[in-house]
């Protein structure tokens, strides 16, 4: 049997407002704006600013209809917890478990973007052991920061978003003085099929904003949650796009590469080498941020809170007893996040493509019960919304664009991949049966331990 988790300790609450924004500033996922950019113009030119504001506006309307669960109901399983208040145990534990898994895979797909941002400085070294090596070394790192205590990750996640957000305004300002109008046309070189495609691109772009409700555990106050939530997708909708409005303004199209980041070429357009250098510095400081309080941070929270649940092993629920940290789940997590960069060396195809886009299906599950949840909130605790310091506005308005914009990127990638749906239904249904079996077990220790208490 394992041991019973540690009673008194919990979770210390140090965050401040400016570390949560920053949570959700940088969990943003960094190889889908610095690397992957290229792919999103290419497929729909021009347009695809359009595209990725689009994405980027589903993702505000988002977390404007979770803002009252995140005060209402602050606590570091976030929407774990509130799909179990309202639609049962089972639907609590897959929508938090799809969202921890979706950070687990980036944790292998980011990190060995990182490793790969890292090599841009250092040209000699050549062969696939260097981008692995770097990747892992820095999840260790950051893995020990979060181990350390949330107080210290969340202060290195701050200074590392205002480095990247003043980059990335300054590139935006005075580039405007060089771009060509000319690049803007034709707008859709590939018609209304290559906008819709485009668009699934720039969710995984803005993907992981609403990470930061995770941290309801540990805020000093909740009150600052929503804020956050909006004012985090406020600030990367208008800083992306303004950069990616200079970008295509002095890259054409047609000349795009996705062979690195177009960011790192137009920054050397505009800056020379060392502009070139900076730009680069600040993709890998974006894939970082990812890691450091989006991977080990977000799922080590969830797991924990499932521990503390019943739905996970208990180990997952311990904290150190110092920095109030679930360090094994950050450990777990650690070693997630290592293999698949080993694996992803060894077949980057698989985890790019077909993991990455199970990522993108995890978190439309997680997304789809919170939306869900946030409903039953307004209809089922109706006097407890009303006496929330923070209500949304224009209900039931952002729950109804959450959907669409849901739906929207649910078409986009998986009409043209049916399999890549019926294996995330295999894995899934894997996952309920695993579920009940352990919830049966569990049960059953449970009754026999209080039969022999009688």
């Amino acid at each position: 049997m394992s041991k019973p988790i540690e009673l008194g300790i919990e979770p210390q609450r140090k965050l401040g407002y400016w570390s949560i924004w920053a949570l959700g500033v940088g969990a943003v996922i960094g190889d889908g704006i610095f690397l992957l950019m290229g792919q999103g113009i290419a497929t729909a030119g021009p347009g695809a600013i359009l595209a990725y504001l689009v994405a980027g506006l589903s993702q505000l309307f988002l977390m404007i209809a979770l803002g009252e669960l995140a005060v209402g109901m602050p606590n570091a399983g976030a929407m774990s917890q509130w799909v179990e208040r309202f639609m049962g145990k089972w639907w609590g534990f897959l929508a938090g478990f799809t969202f921890a898994i979706g950070w687990v895979i980036a944790g292998g797909s980011v990190g060995l973007a990182l490793g790969k941002l890292t090599m841009w400085f250092f040209p000699q070294l050549t062969g696939e052991f260097w981008p692995a090596f770097f990747a892992i070394l820095f999840i260790t790192i950051f893995a020990v920061l979060n181990i350390l205590g949330a107080e210290i990750a969340a202060k290195t996640q701050l200074l590392l978003v205002i480095i990247m957000t003043l980059v990335m305004a300054l590139f935006s300002i005075i580039g405007l003085k060089d771009i060509n109008v000319d690049h803007f046309t034709p707008f859709l070189p590939h018609g209304v099929d290559g906008f819709w495609a485009a668009v699934p691109l720039g969710t995984y772009a803005y993907l992981g904003a609403v990470t930061l409700a995770t941290a309801g555990g540990e805020v000093k106050n909740p009150k600052d949650l929503p804020k956050a939530l909006i004012w985090s997708s406020i600030t990367f909708l208008v800083l992306y796009t303004a950069a990616q409005i200079v970008l295509q303004g002095l890259i054409p199209w047609d000349k795009m590469t996705m062979d690195g980041s177009p960011f790192t070429e137009a920054a050397n357009m505009v800056f020379g080498i060392a502009g070139a250098y900076i730009m680069n510095m600040t993709a890998w400081i974006a894939a970082a941020t990812c890691i450091l309080m989006g991977t080990l941070y977000a799922a080590s929270r969830i797991f924990y809170a499932q521990a503390k649940s019943g739905f996970l092993p208990a180990f997952f629920g311990r904290l150190h007893p110092k920095t109030g940290t679930p360090v094994y789940g950050i450990i777990v997590v650690w070693a997630l996040s290592v293999g698949l960069v080993i694996f992803g060396s060894i077949n980057p195809d698989f985890l790019y493509v077909e993991l990455s886009t199970q990522l993108v299906l995890s978190w439309l599950v997680s997304w789809t019960l919170a939306l869900i949840a946030s409903i039953l909130y307004r209809k089922n605790a109706l006097h407890e919304v009303q006496q929330l310091p923070w209500r949304q506005p224009l209900y039931p308005l952002f729950p109804i664009l959450g959907f669409v914009g849901i739906g929207i990127v649910f078409y986009g990638t998986f009409v043209g991949s049916p399999m890549t749906l019926v294996r995330g239904g295999i894995w899934m249904a894997v996952l309920y049966a695993l579920f009940r079996i352990f919830n049966k077990s569990k049960n059953i220790s449970n009754t026999a331990g209080k039969d022999a208490a009688l």
